[in-house]
């Protein structure tokens, strides 16, 4: 299959740079698979497609202000990225200039508040860093880091918040699941008020679901790894849904990829485990624990899309996008949302 496939023309000006005032006020498109249809609905219309006994699974983890900037001890700028927590005060992160960030060299950050060492080059240009300072790290991340927004957003963020689902619980991400910035509060209780369960999981999104496809064909590309994991409580909700027939609604991609890595091949079913995937869905790939994905629209030759081609079909998919840009959705992390049943 050529990633050419999965490409389409979208104007520049469609790009979301800033959320919407609303949350639940974003635009939806409603594809059912089955009848193969098109609907234009507003956010917050997702109550009256979930029924009574669905299990709406969400990514609960949270954003951290991981880009941070500083300066080595010959005064020249560095910036970092900081992409997942090695071990204590160990990370992995994307460091500007690379060429010039080399093992052993220092970084000051914030006024000498954060320091850095690099250890190591990793596979691919990233580097293992060695954090050096006095306090909670998190609180000095909160202070002086910046919300890592995707490169396609040139925007500044005015409130950090909004770049964090309303349930955002567990540090880790240094990208949010943007599906999950729809929901409010209010629409959320008004969900399991008719009786849908909320189940979730935890996995903290790589800066990796930015990265191109940079192969010809779409076998030959190579995920890369992001580490979650999930609970025997939100496993038994799940698990109950499936044995009696009901429906399992993922919010977003990366819910989709924590339940289809762990799900068995014959019952979808799944179990309480703490892991890294790096599963790759794209058509011709058979679902094996959920019924239902709500996600936003996804960049052209991207992995995701390829991820929700295989679920609703790629000429239904392209079709449903091209209509979307027709109708001037607004795309990507701060654009519009897709329940696809």
């Amino acid at each position: 299959m050529k990633v050419t496939e999965f490409d389409y023309e979208l104007p520049e000006e469609l790009i979301a740079q800033t959320p919407i005032k609303k949350r639940d006020e974003s635009r939806l498109m409603v594809l059912n698979r089955k009848e193969q249809t098109i609907e234009h609905k507003i956010f917050k219309d997702i109550i009256d497609y979930l029924k009574p006994g669905d299990v709406l699974v969400r990514n609960n983890t949270k954003v951290i202000p991981a880009r941070l900037y500083g300066k080595k001890e010959t005064g020249a700028k560095v910036e970092f990225l900081l992409l997942n927590n090695i071990e204590g005060d160990i990370w992995e992160s994307i460091v500007r200039p690379g060429n010039k960030l080399h093992v052993g060299a220092k970084i000051i950050f914030g006024d000498g508040i954060l320091e850095a060492e690099i250890l190591e080059v990793m596979p691919g240009g990233t580097r293992k860093v060695e954090f050096k300072y006095d306090g909670i790290f998190n609180e000095i991340l909160d202070k002086i880091g910046l919300m890592p927004l995707p490169p396609y957003i040139h925007e500044s963020l005015k409130e950090k918040d909004r770049y964090q689902t309303v349930y955002a619980k567990y540090n880790g991400s240094a990208a949010a699941p943007t599906a999950g910035l729809h929901f409010t509060p209010e629409l959320l209780e008004k969900i399991q008020e008719k009786g849908v369960e909320i189940a979730n999981v935890t996995l903290h999104v790589g800066i990796g679901t930015f990265r191109p496809v940079k192969e010809d064909t779409v076998e030959a590309h190579k995920m890369h790894s992001e580490h979650f994991y999930i609970k025997q409580e939100d496993v038994d909700k799940i698990n109950k849904a499936k044995q009696e027939g009901r429906r399992v609604i993922a919010v977003g991609t990366t819910s989709c990829r924590v339940l289809e890595s762990i799900a068995d091949e014959n019952t979808g079913m799944v179990k309480p485990i703490e892991d890294d995937t790096e599963i790759f869905i794209y058509p011709g790939y058979k679902f094996k624990c959920i019924d239902g994905l709500i996600t936003n629209f996804h960049l052209p030759q991207s992995t995701l899309l390829m991820l929700v081609s295989a679920l609703a079909g790629k000429e239904y998919i392209m079709k449903a996008y091209n209509e979307a840009v027709k109708e001037k959705y607004r795309f990507f992390s701060f654009g519009d949302a897709m329940f696809i049943m």
